[in-house]
Formats: structure tokens, C-alpha cells, sequence
């Protein structure tokens, strides 16, 4: 999964989109100016492409909303605690405002636990309290599936207790297995126990249980996410351009060591020549499992953009969540 650098797509970035490792573009608010031009943007770089291409955002809502003007702005995950009927009305709402654009997903929703201690995470974490996040979470993503987009927990098993930013660093969380079965796993379970469609691991090395971070783990992403919670499907990494992913080597190496602990797709972000790098470092392979676990992302679009907006249903929900948002601020 690659970025793109600007608000069209660059002659240059045509050969990128076009190799054999390329699966999926991640979109940020620099590609965006306003529905039209980014829904312009997003049927150029399916052009480009021969076969399927995912197209994904961050657009959880609070700090971390990457389109906002044209768009609903969504309040931020802590915020659905004080109305938890809520939740599934803004999974809703904005999974069918990206599909509505071509969007197939959001990297959402957030399953970390806030411990009031991480400023990274905080009020995008659904609550404080393990059980309370995970049944806003579970809300949120079947408001989500209603609209028909996959969802994505991250940031497994549990970013919610440690101060550190893995933008910025390597955090490490010194909590054994049982304390993070007790509480921060506890979402994951219940989601992936409902069907949840994608996982991504954090950028954090858990020391008392295994030397590697998460995201280059074997024991978190083949012991604890596929056998013991026996998940199915996507294994998303977080950024491999992240300082938190540096512990692993070079880029290349990055993503040999991320694609072996057992991440489906390699995300490299804010970075051309590292994934340019990744790209020709990997060998083209071909996983029928992979693939079918990635298909499984691609957004189902019910309305165009005017349909949706023009639906009481939307009217309804945004000016809802609209006045949440200003009680909540």
C-alpha cells in the first residue's frame, strides 16, 4: 500500500501504481481538496491500474480525519461513551460518505484501550474501560458493515499504554501476556469473534513476552491473532517509514521481516523512495489466501455521493452527529 504525493496523479507515479507489488493506495489530506476533485483523483489511479487496487483513508473522526471539508466532521471516538446509541450511526456515516466517493475503507476502528497515559491514542480510543470500548467498537463497525465497508482494528494487541509515539520512536510496553489478555485484547476478541474483517498491528515491543514489535512478530500475528483468536482475515502493518518500524533494518528488510511474521499487505507511507525500494526488493508472489482476504476490503458502494445526500437516512445522521460533535467540543 502506497501514498501519492499531491492532489492529481503525477506522470511518475503511473510506473509505481503499475508494479505487480502494488495493491492499494492510502490517501491523506494533502491528495485532498474537496469531494469532486478527490473523487476525480481516486477514478484516475483505478485507470492506471489493470486488476483490482484498494483505496483506503484514515478517517476515524476527532484528530485523525484526513477528508473534512464536504465531509462530515466526526467527533472523536471518546466521545460516543456519553452516547452510546450513537456509534453505530456514525460507523454508518462515515463509511457511506467514503464509499460514496470510492473509498473502499477506513483504517477504523480504533480497538486500543486508553489508559490515560498516550497521547497518540487518547480520545480516539473508544474508553478507558476494556468492556465499554468494546461494545462502542462493536457498534461502530456494524454501522460500518451496514454501509458496506470492512473494517480494520488497530492497533493490535494495544498502543492505550504507553506514552511514546511509534511515528517518532520504538515505545515498549513492559505489561505481561495475561495483563493485556485481561483488558486490551478483550475488543479484538469479541470483533474478530463477529467477523472482523482486518487487524493491524502496532509499532510496539511488549517485552516480557517477545523480542520482536508486533507488526514483525510471529508470535503475536501467527500465535496469539491467528491461532488463539483464530482470526481470518487481513493483517494490515502499520507505516514500515515510521521510526517504530527502524528496530527492523533497512526498508527492504522492513518488509521481508513484516511480510514474514505474517502481514498480508505492507504499508509505506511519506516515503517514495523506501517504497520504491520495498517494491523492487519483494519478490511478485502469488497467494490465492492472500488475495482473497484482500478482496474482501473492497468497499461495496451503495449511493453516489448526490443519492446519498439527498437521503433522509444521511440528513438525519449528520445533522445528529453534527450536534453531538459541538456538545461533545
Amino acid at each position: 500500500m502506497l501514498d501519492i504525493e499531491g492532489l492529481t496523479l503525477a506522470p511518475h507515479e503511473h510506473e509505481k501504481l503499475q508494479h505487480p507489488n502494488t495493491g492499494a493506495v492510502i490517501l491523506f489530506a494533502r491528495n485532498y481538496e474537496n469531494p469532486q476533485q478527490v473523487t476525480e483523483l481516486i477514478d484516475s489511479i483505478r485507470a492506471v491500474r489493470s486488476g483490482p487496487l484498494l483505496i483506503a483513508v484514515d478517517q476515524e473522526g476527532g484528530r485523525v480525519q484526513r477528508f473534512q471539508n464536504g465531509f462530515t466532521r466526526l467527533p472523536p471516538a471518546a466521545s460516543y461513551a456519553r452516547a452510546p446509541e450513537l456509534a453505530e450511526s456514525a460507523g454508518w456515516l462515515m463509511a457511506a460518505e467514503l464509499l460514496a466517493i470510492g473509498v473502499d475503507f477506513s483504517f477504523a476502528p480504533v480497538l486500543d484501550i486508553d489508559c490515560g497515559v498516550s497521547q497518540i491514542i487518547g480520545d480516539r480510543s473508544f474508553s478507558t474501560d476494556a468492556e465499554l470500548a468494546t461494545q462502542l467498537s462493536s457498534s461502530f463497525r456494524k454501522g460500518m458493515k451496514s454501509a458496506g465497508m470492512a473494517a480494520t482494528g488497530k492497533h493490535f494487541p494495544g498502543h492505550g499504554a504507553i506514552a511514546l509515539d511509534s511515528h517518532l520512536t520504538l515505545p515498549i510496553d513492559e505489561r505481561d501476556l495475561e495483563s493485556l489478555r485481561n483488558k486490551d485484547l478483550i475488543p479484538f476478541k469479541q470483533l474478530i469473534n463477529e467477523g472482523l474483517e482486518a487487524v493491524m498491528p502496532a509499532h510496539v515491543l511488549y517485552t516480557q513476552i517477545d523480542a520482536n514489535p508486533a507488526g514483525f512478530s510471529k508470535f503475536w500475528i501467527q500465535t496469539i491473532l491467528r491461532e488463539e483468536l483464530n482470526f481470518k482475515g487481513v493483517v494490515f502493518s502499520d507505516d514500515l517509514s515510521m521510526e517504530g518500524a527502524a528496530f527492523a533494518g533497512d526498508f527492504p528488510e522492513r518488509a521481508k521481516r513484516a511480510q514474514q511474521a505474517g502481514c498480508d499487505m505492507l504499508l509505506v507511507c511519506n516515503n517514495p523512495a523506501a517504497a520504491e525500494q520495498i517494491l523492487e526488493a519483494l519478490p511478485v508472489t502469488n497467494d490465492p489466501v492472500r488475495t482473497q482476504r484482500l478482496m474482501s476490503m473492497q468497499g461495496q458502494k451503495r449511493l453516489d455521493r448526490t443519492e446519498l445526500m439527498n437521503s433522509s437516512l444521511w440528513q438525519k445522521t449528520a445533522a445528529l452527529i453534527k450536534q453531538h460533535r459541538e456538545r461533545y467540543a
